[in-house]
């Protein structure tokens, strides 16, 4: 936990969370990491789906829930009762500064909880909502058909064969980080004007979002793009060759480093190769460019040639494991994981010179904390 929550740039802000699942929650979890105080309300019995993600699980919690729930208190309540919609009405007009939810549209007004009716009652409210699909389609979504409805899979994969998803959330991941920038948006300019609003994302435009130079790549051509592996379409060399004891990925980015790149490789004339000489050369003879450098990499151990690359500052590395990359970062200055109460959480990559964000609390059990949330709501009634 940090030692001085007043630092957090978010301390004093309240957060009700009505979401599950990974992109809503993930995007709540960092808000807590910046000192909002949040509550999550959760199905009675059941809680968030992600609770039963598994296995594997940690002292009966699933690793899945545990990734995007620190920070947060639980309550369970059935929305489907008049207690229930009273208690999240109460709190999301007299206590909240900003509602979240990822229902399916038209859920919350069946339970007499519509977002712009609450924004009408209380005009510095802001709520967000995280969609599957934009406006229109009511679809649900889920990360791996995002994956492949936004195009994304055809860009994954080998360049014969099936697409391939990502190996993490991506599309979940990328949404919550969206909704969390329109989150803070939004808390900056009610700052400026005292007033509230919505703000929504959907996982479908999120993906499109961040197409960047690929999707501007089609737009400027017409052409659709194409799946390059672990190739770039646009640089070269940027991608992976086999050194004697794995793999070594090198990425050049300008004529200087691919310059650099041939002194390591004893072979300083391919930088005055008409071939070679550019980048854009350098792209349309990529084939020919990656057997020569494959040719003389493959002589030496990934960690000869990181050495000698980094003392160049050619950008190259070795292809680590997730056990590997997190051991390698925690032998660094601040480790990017911590335990909270035993429970293993890794960190957003703030680095605040005055602020903190860090993480405060461990993910909650099931409804621990009903009772507290009922005890404010009556709190709360009684001083209105």
């Amino acid at each position: 936990m940090t030692s001085d929550h007043s630092a957090a740039s978010l301390a004093g802000i309240h957060i009700l969370d009505l979401s599950r699942v990974l992109a809503a929650p993930y995007a709540t979890m960092a808000l807590g990491d910046l000192g909002a105080e949040i509550i999550k309300i959760e199905r009675p019995g059941l809680g968030d789906e992600t609770r039963q993600w598994g296995p594997p699980f940690l002292e009966g919690q699933s690793a899945y829930f545990l990734s995007a729930n620190r920070n947060k208190k639980s309550c369970e309540v059935d929305l489907g009762d008049p207690q229930g919609q009273l208690l999240v009405r109460t709190l999301a007009l007299q206590w909240a500064d900003v509602v979240v939810e990822n229902f399916k549209p038209g859920t919350l007004e069946k339970f007499d909880l519509s977002l712009a009716a609450l924004r009408a009652e209380n005009a510095r409210l802001i709520t967000a909502t995280l969609r599957g699909y934009p406006q229109g389609d009511d679809r649900p979504g889920y990360d791996f058909v995002m994956q492949a409805a936004s195009g994304l899979m055809s860009l994954g994969g080998p360049e014969a064969g099936p697409p391939y998803k990502t190996g993490i959330a991506v599309a979940d991941i990328t949404s919550g980080l969206f909704l969390l920038s329109g989150i803070l948006s939004a808390l900056f300019v009610r700052e400026r004007t005292g007033s509230g609003q919505h703000v929504e994302v959907s996982l479908f435009d999120s993906q499109v979002a961040w197409w960047a130079n690929v999707g501007m790549a089609h737009l400027v051509t017409g052409n659709p793009p194409v799946r390059w592996g672990n190739a770039h379409p646009q640089l070269a060399p940027y991608e992976l060759f086999e050194a004697t004891d794995g793999y070594l990925a090198v990425a050049v980015g300008n004529d200087q480093q691919f310059a650099n790149l041939c002194q390591v490789l004893q072979h300083p004339e391919w930088a005055t190769d008409l071939r070679y000489r550019s980048n854009p050369e350098r792209v349309n003879h990529r084939s020919a460019l990656h057997e020569d450098l494959q040719s003389v990499l493959g002589q030496q151990t990934v960690a000869k040639w990181t050495q000698q690359l980094d003392a160049k500052q050619v950008p190259a590395g070795p292809v680590r494991t997730i056990p590997q990359a997190l051991a390698w970062r925690n032998a660094m200055p601040n480790p990017v994981v911590s335990l909270l109460d035993g429970i293993p959480q890794i960190h957003f990559p703030w680095r605040f010179s005055d602020s903190s964000a860090t993480p405060r609390y461990r993910p909650p059990e099931l409804g621990e904390h009903t009772t507290e949330v009922w005890e404010l709501y009556r709190s709360i009634r009684k001083d209105q």
